[in-house]
């Protein structure tokens, strides 16, 4: 009982340390990461891959130090007892580890599979639910539930598969251990029946009593044999577990803090990108070419362009979330790698097309970014972003509770609630990406005129394609295709 407790508590440590550093690879990667990978097949592997390590590190790990360690010992006994036994329970135990080894590579394909299963399941289940008013409305409903059907029903074969190679596995145990009481039964009771008919009864009662010990620890001696079988399973559904988890970009550790980027809050922010290159896909070009610009603190940029000339990209950049394949990213002159996290963070607020709400209260949505402001500070942030306008229209005032993705308020009202938030963070960098995208021409001017207020006394780099930014007075940086075709200003 006392080795099962230290086991799972062991397990539980083991799973806790490695979802800690998966949260961080994921976060590290950000959007960039998003990109690629689906956001069910990352809610997969944090929460269902790293819980079937369990069985790794709870069983299989004491496990693989047993099954030598144990069968040793009882082999030493009977070795003295009768050496030609301990010969054959030693060669029969032998043949385990082989009979695991060769079943151990087919569970750990169908664990792969299994898990590759589970994933597409989940991840078009997710989609789904997104998406389910875009289903119903396009009469799609009975096709997309015979694929989820489908889905389902090929993670039932696969799970079946893997429960059958276990089955095999542990009955490779049970042949070996058959057949070791078979011939070591066979053999003591020839030799009894030899001794008998020599007529030597004074060495018949000893040799079976040595029999009888032996043919009683055959099942002792195959039992921490069982459990690494046993445990063998939980490391071959490791192995397919684990893939997913490998293929996470390591976490970033950042450099140490410089001197002079620890006050760079206190005199204001220029930003600078200095020559730099980055592509997504080579295939299909460099998005960003040999870009370079300043912007001074308590400035404005405004970075213009269709969709795909690289305006995302650079905020992408700014916001840490990907590296330049070239060139540099400057805050006050200082690289942007060089800050810890922590510091871009609190330097740094972000708005874009579509603010991220939380199931929820409307007061938590916007104390979101300050949970420990006061009551002063929330209000000036509430009329500063014009949110107060709509709150007397609502059934609750804050106290309102709105839908994931805010659900239950518009499109201008949640943009809102996101300058709110900015307002609450006070950070001297203001990044804006496409922040009235899909806001009506009213809508948009009004959300603008909060902008500006936001904006006073803020670095602000804003990608857009509004005709209305010019509300916010700056210099203009025109991109095509990754590079820069004009400027007005001095940036």
């Amino acid at each position: 009982m006392g080795s099962d407790v230290a086991a799972a508590k062991s397990g539980i440590n083991a799973r806790q340390r490695l979802r800690n550093s998966v949260l961080h690879s994921i976060l590290t990667g950000g959007p960039a990461l998003l990109r690629n990978t689906h956001s069910g097949v990352l809610a997969t592997t944090a929460v269902d891959r790293i819980e079937a390590l369990d069985g790794f590190f709870a069983r299989w790990i004491p496990a693989s130090v047993l099954w030598m360690a144990a069968p040793l010992i009882i082999l030493i006994p009977v070795y003295v007892v009768s050496p030609q036994a301990a010969l054959v329970l030693g060669l029969c135990g032998l043949t385990v580890p082989f009979c695991q080894a060769i079943f151990g590579i087919g569970a750990a394909v169908a664990s792969r599979n299994q898990f590759l299963a589970m994933t597409r399941l989940q991840a078009r289940f997710l989609d789904r639910v997104k998406g389910i008013a875009t289903i119903v409305l396009a009469g799609r409903t009975e096709d997309e539930t015979r694929r989820l059907a489908g889905a389902a029903e090929e993670l039932r074969l696969r799970t079946m598969k893997v429960l059958r190679v276990a089955f095999l596995s542990s009955a490779s145990i049970d042949c070996a251990m058959v057949v070791a009481l078979i011939v070591l039964a066979t053999l003591t009771g020839a030799h009894a029946l030899a001794q008998k008919e020599a007529g030597a009864h004074s060495l018949l009662e000893p040799m079976l009593r040595n029999g009888l010990f032996v043919l009683i620890v055959i099942p002792e001696f195959f039992a921490p044999l069982r459990s690494m079988a046993l445990a063998y399973q939980d490391r071959a559904h490791a192995q397919g577990a684990a893939t997913a988890i490998l293929d996470l970009p390591d976490p970033v550790v950042p450099a140490v803090l410089p001197e002079g980027t620890r006050t760079v809050t206190a005199n204001g922010v220029t930003v600078a990108l200095d020559d730099v290159c980055f592509t997504w896909d080579p295939a299909r070009g460099p998005a960003l070419q040999n870009i370079s610009f300043t912007v001074p603190a308590g400035e404005t940029l405004i970075l213009a362009g269709e969709s795909g000339s690289g305006k995302s990209t650079i905020m992408e950049l700014l916001l840490g979330f990907i590296t330049p394949d070239s060139g540099r990213v400057l805050l006050n002159g200082a690289p942007l790698e060089t800050l810890v996290p922590d510091s871009l963070c609190r330097m740094i607020s972000w708005i874009g097309q579509k603010p991220v709400l939380f199931a929820g209260s409307l007061r938590d949505n916007v104390l979101f970014a300050s949970p420990d402001a006061d009551e002063e500070s929330l209000q000036a942030a509430l009329k500063a972003a014009a949110v107060d306008e709509f709150l007397p229209l609502l059934p609750n005032g804050l106290e309102t509770m709105i839908g994931e993705g805010g659900f239950g308020l518009s499109g201008g009202q949640a943009q809102r609630i996101a300058i709110a938030r900015a307002y609450l963070k006070n950070a001297p960098v203001l990044l804006l990406d496409e922040p009235t995208a899909h806001l009506d021409p009213l809508t948009e001017k009004s959300v603008f005129l909060s902008l500006q207020r936001l904006a006073a006394q803020k670095t602000v780099i804003l990608a857009t394609h509004s005709a209305a930014a010019h509300m916010l007075n700056g210099r203009r940086i025109d991109l095509q295709r990754g590079v820069i075709v004009s400027r007005q200003g001095a940036a």
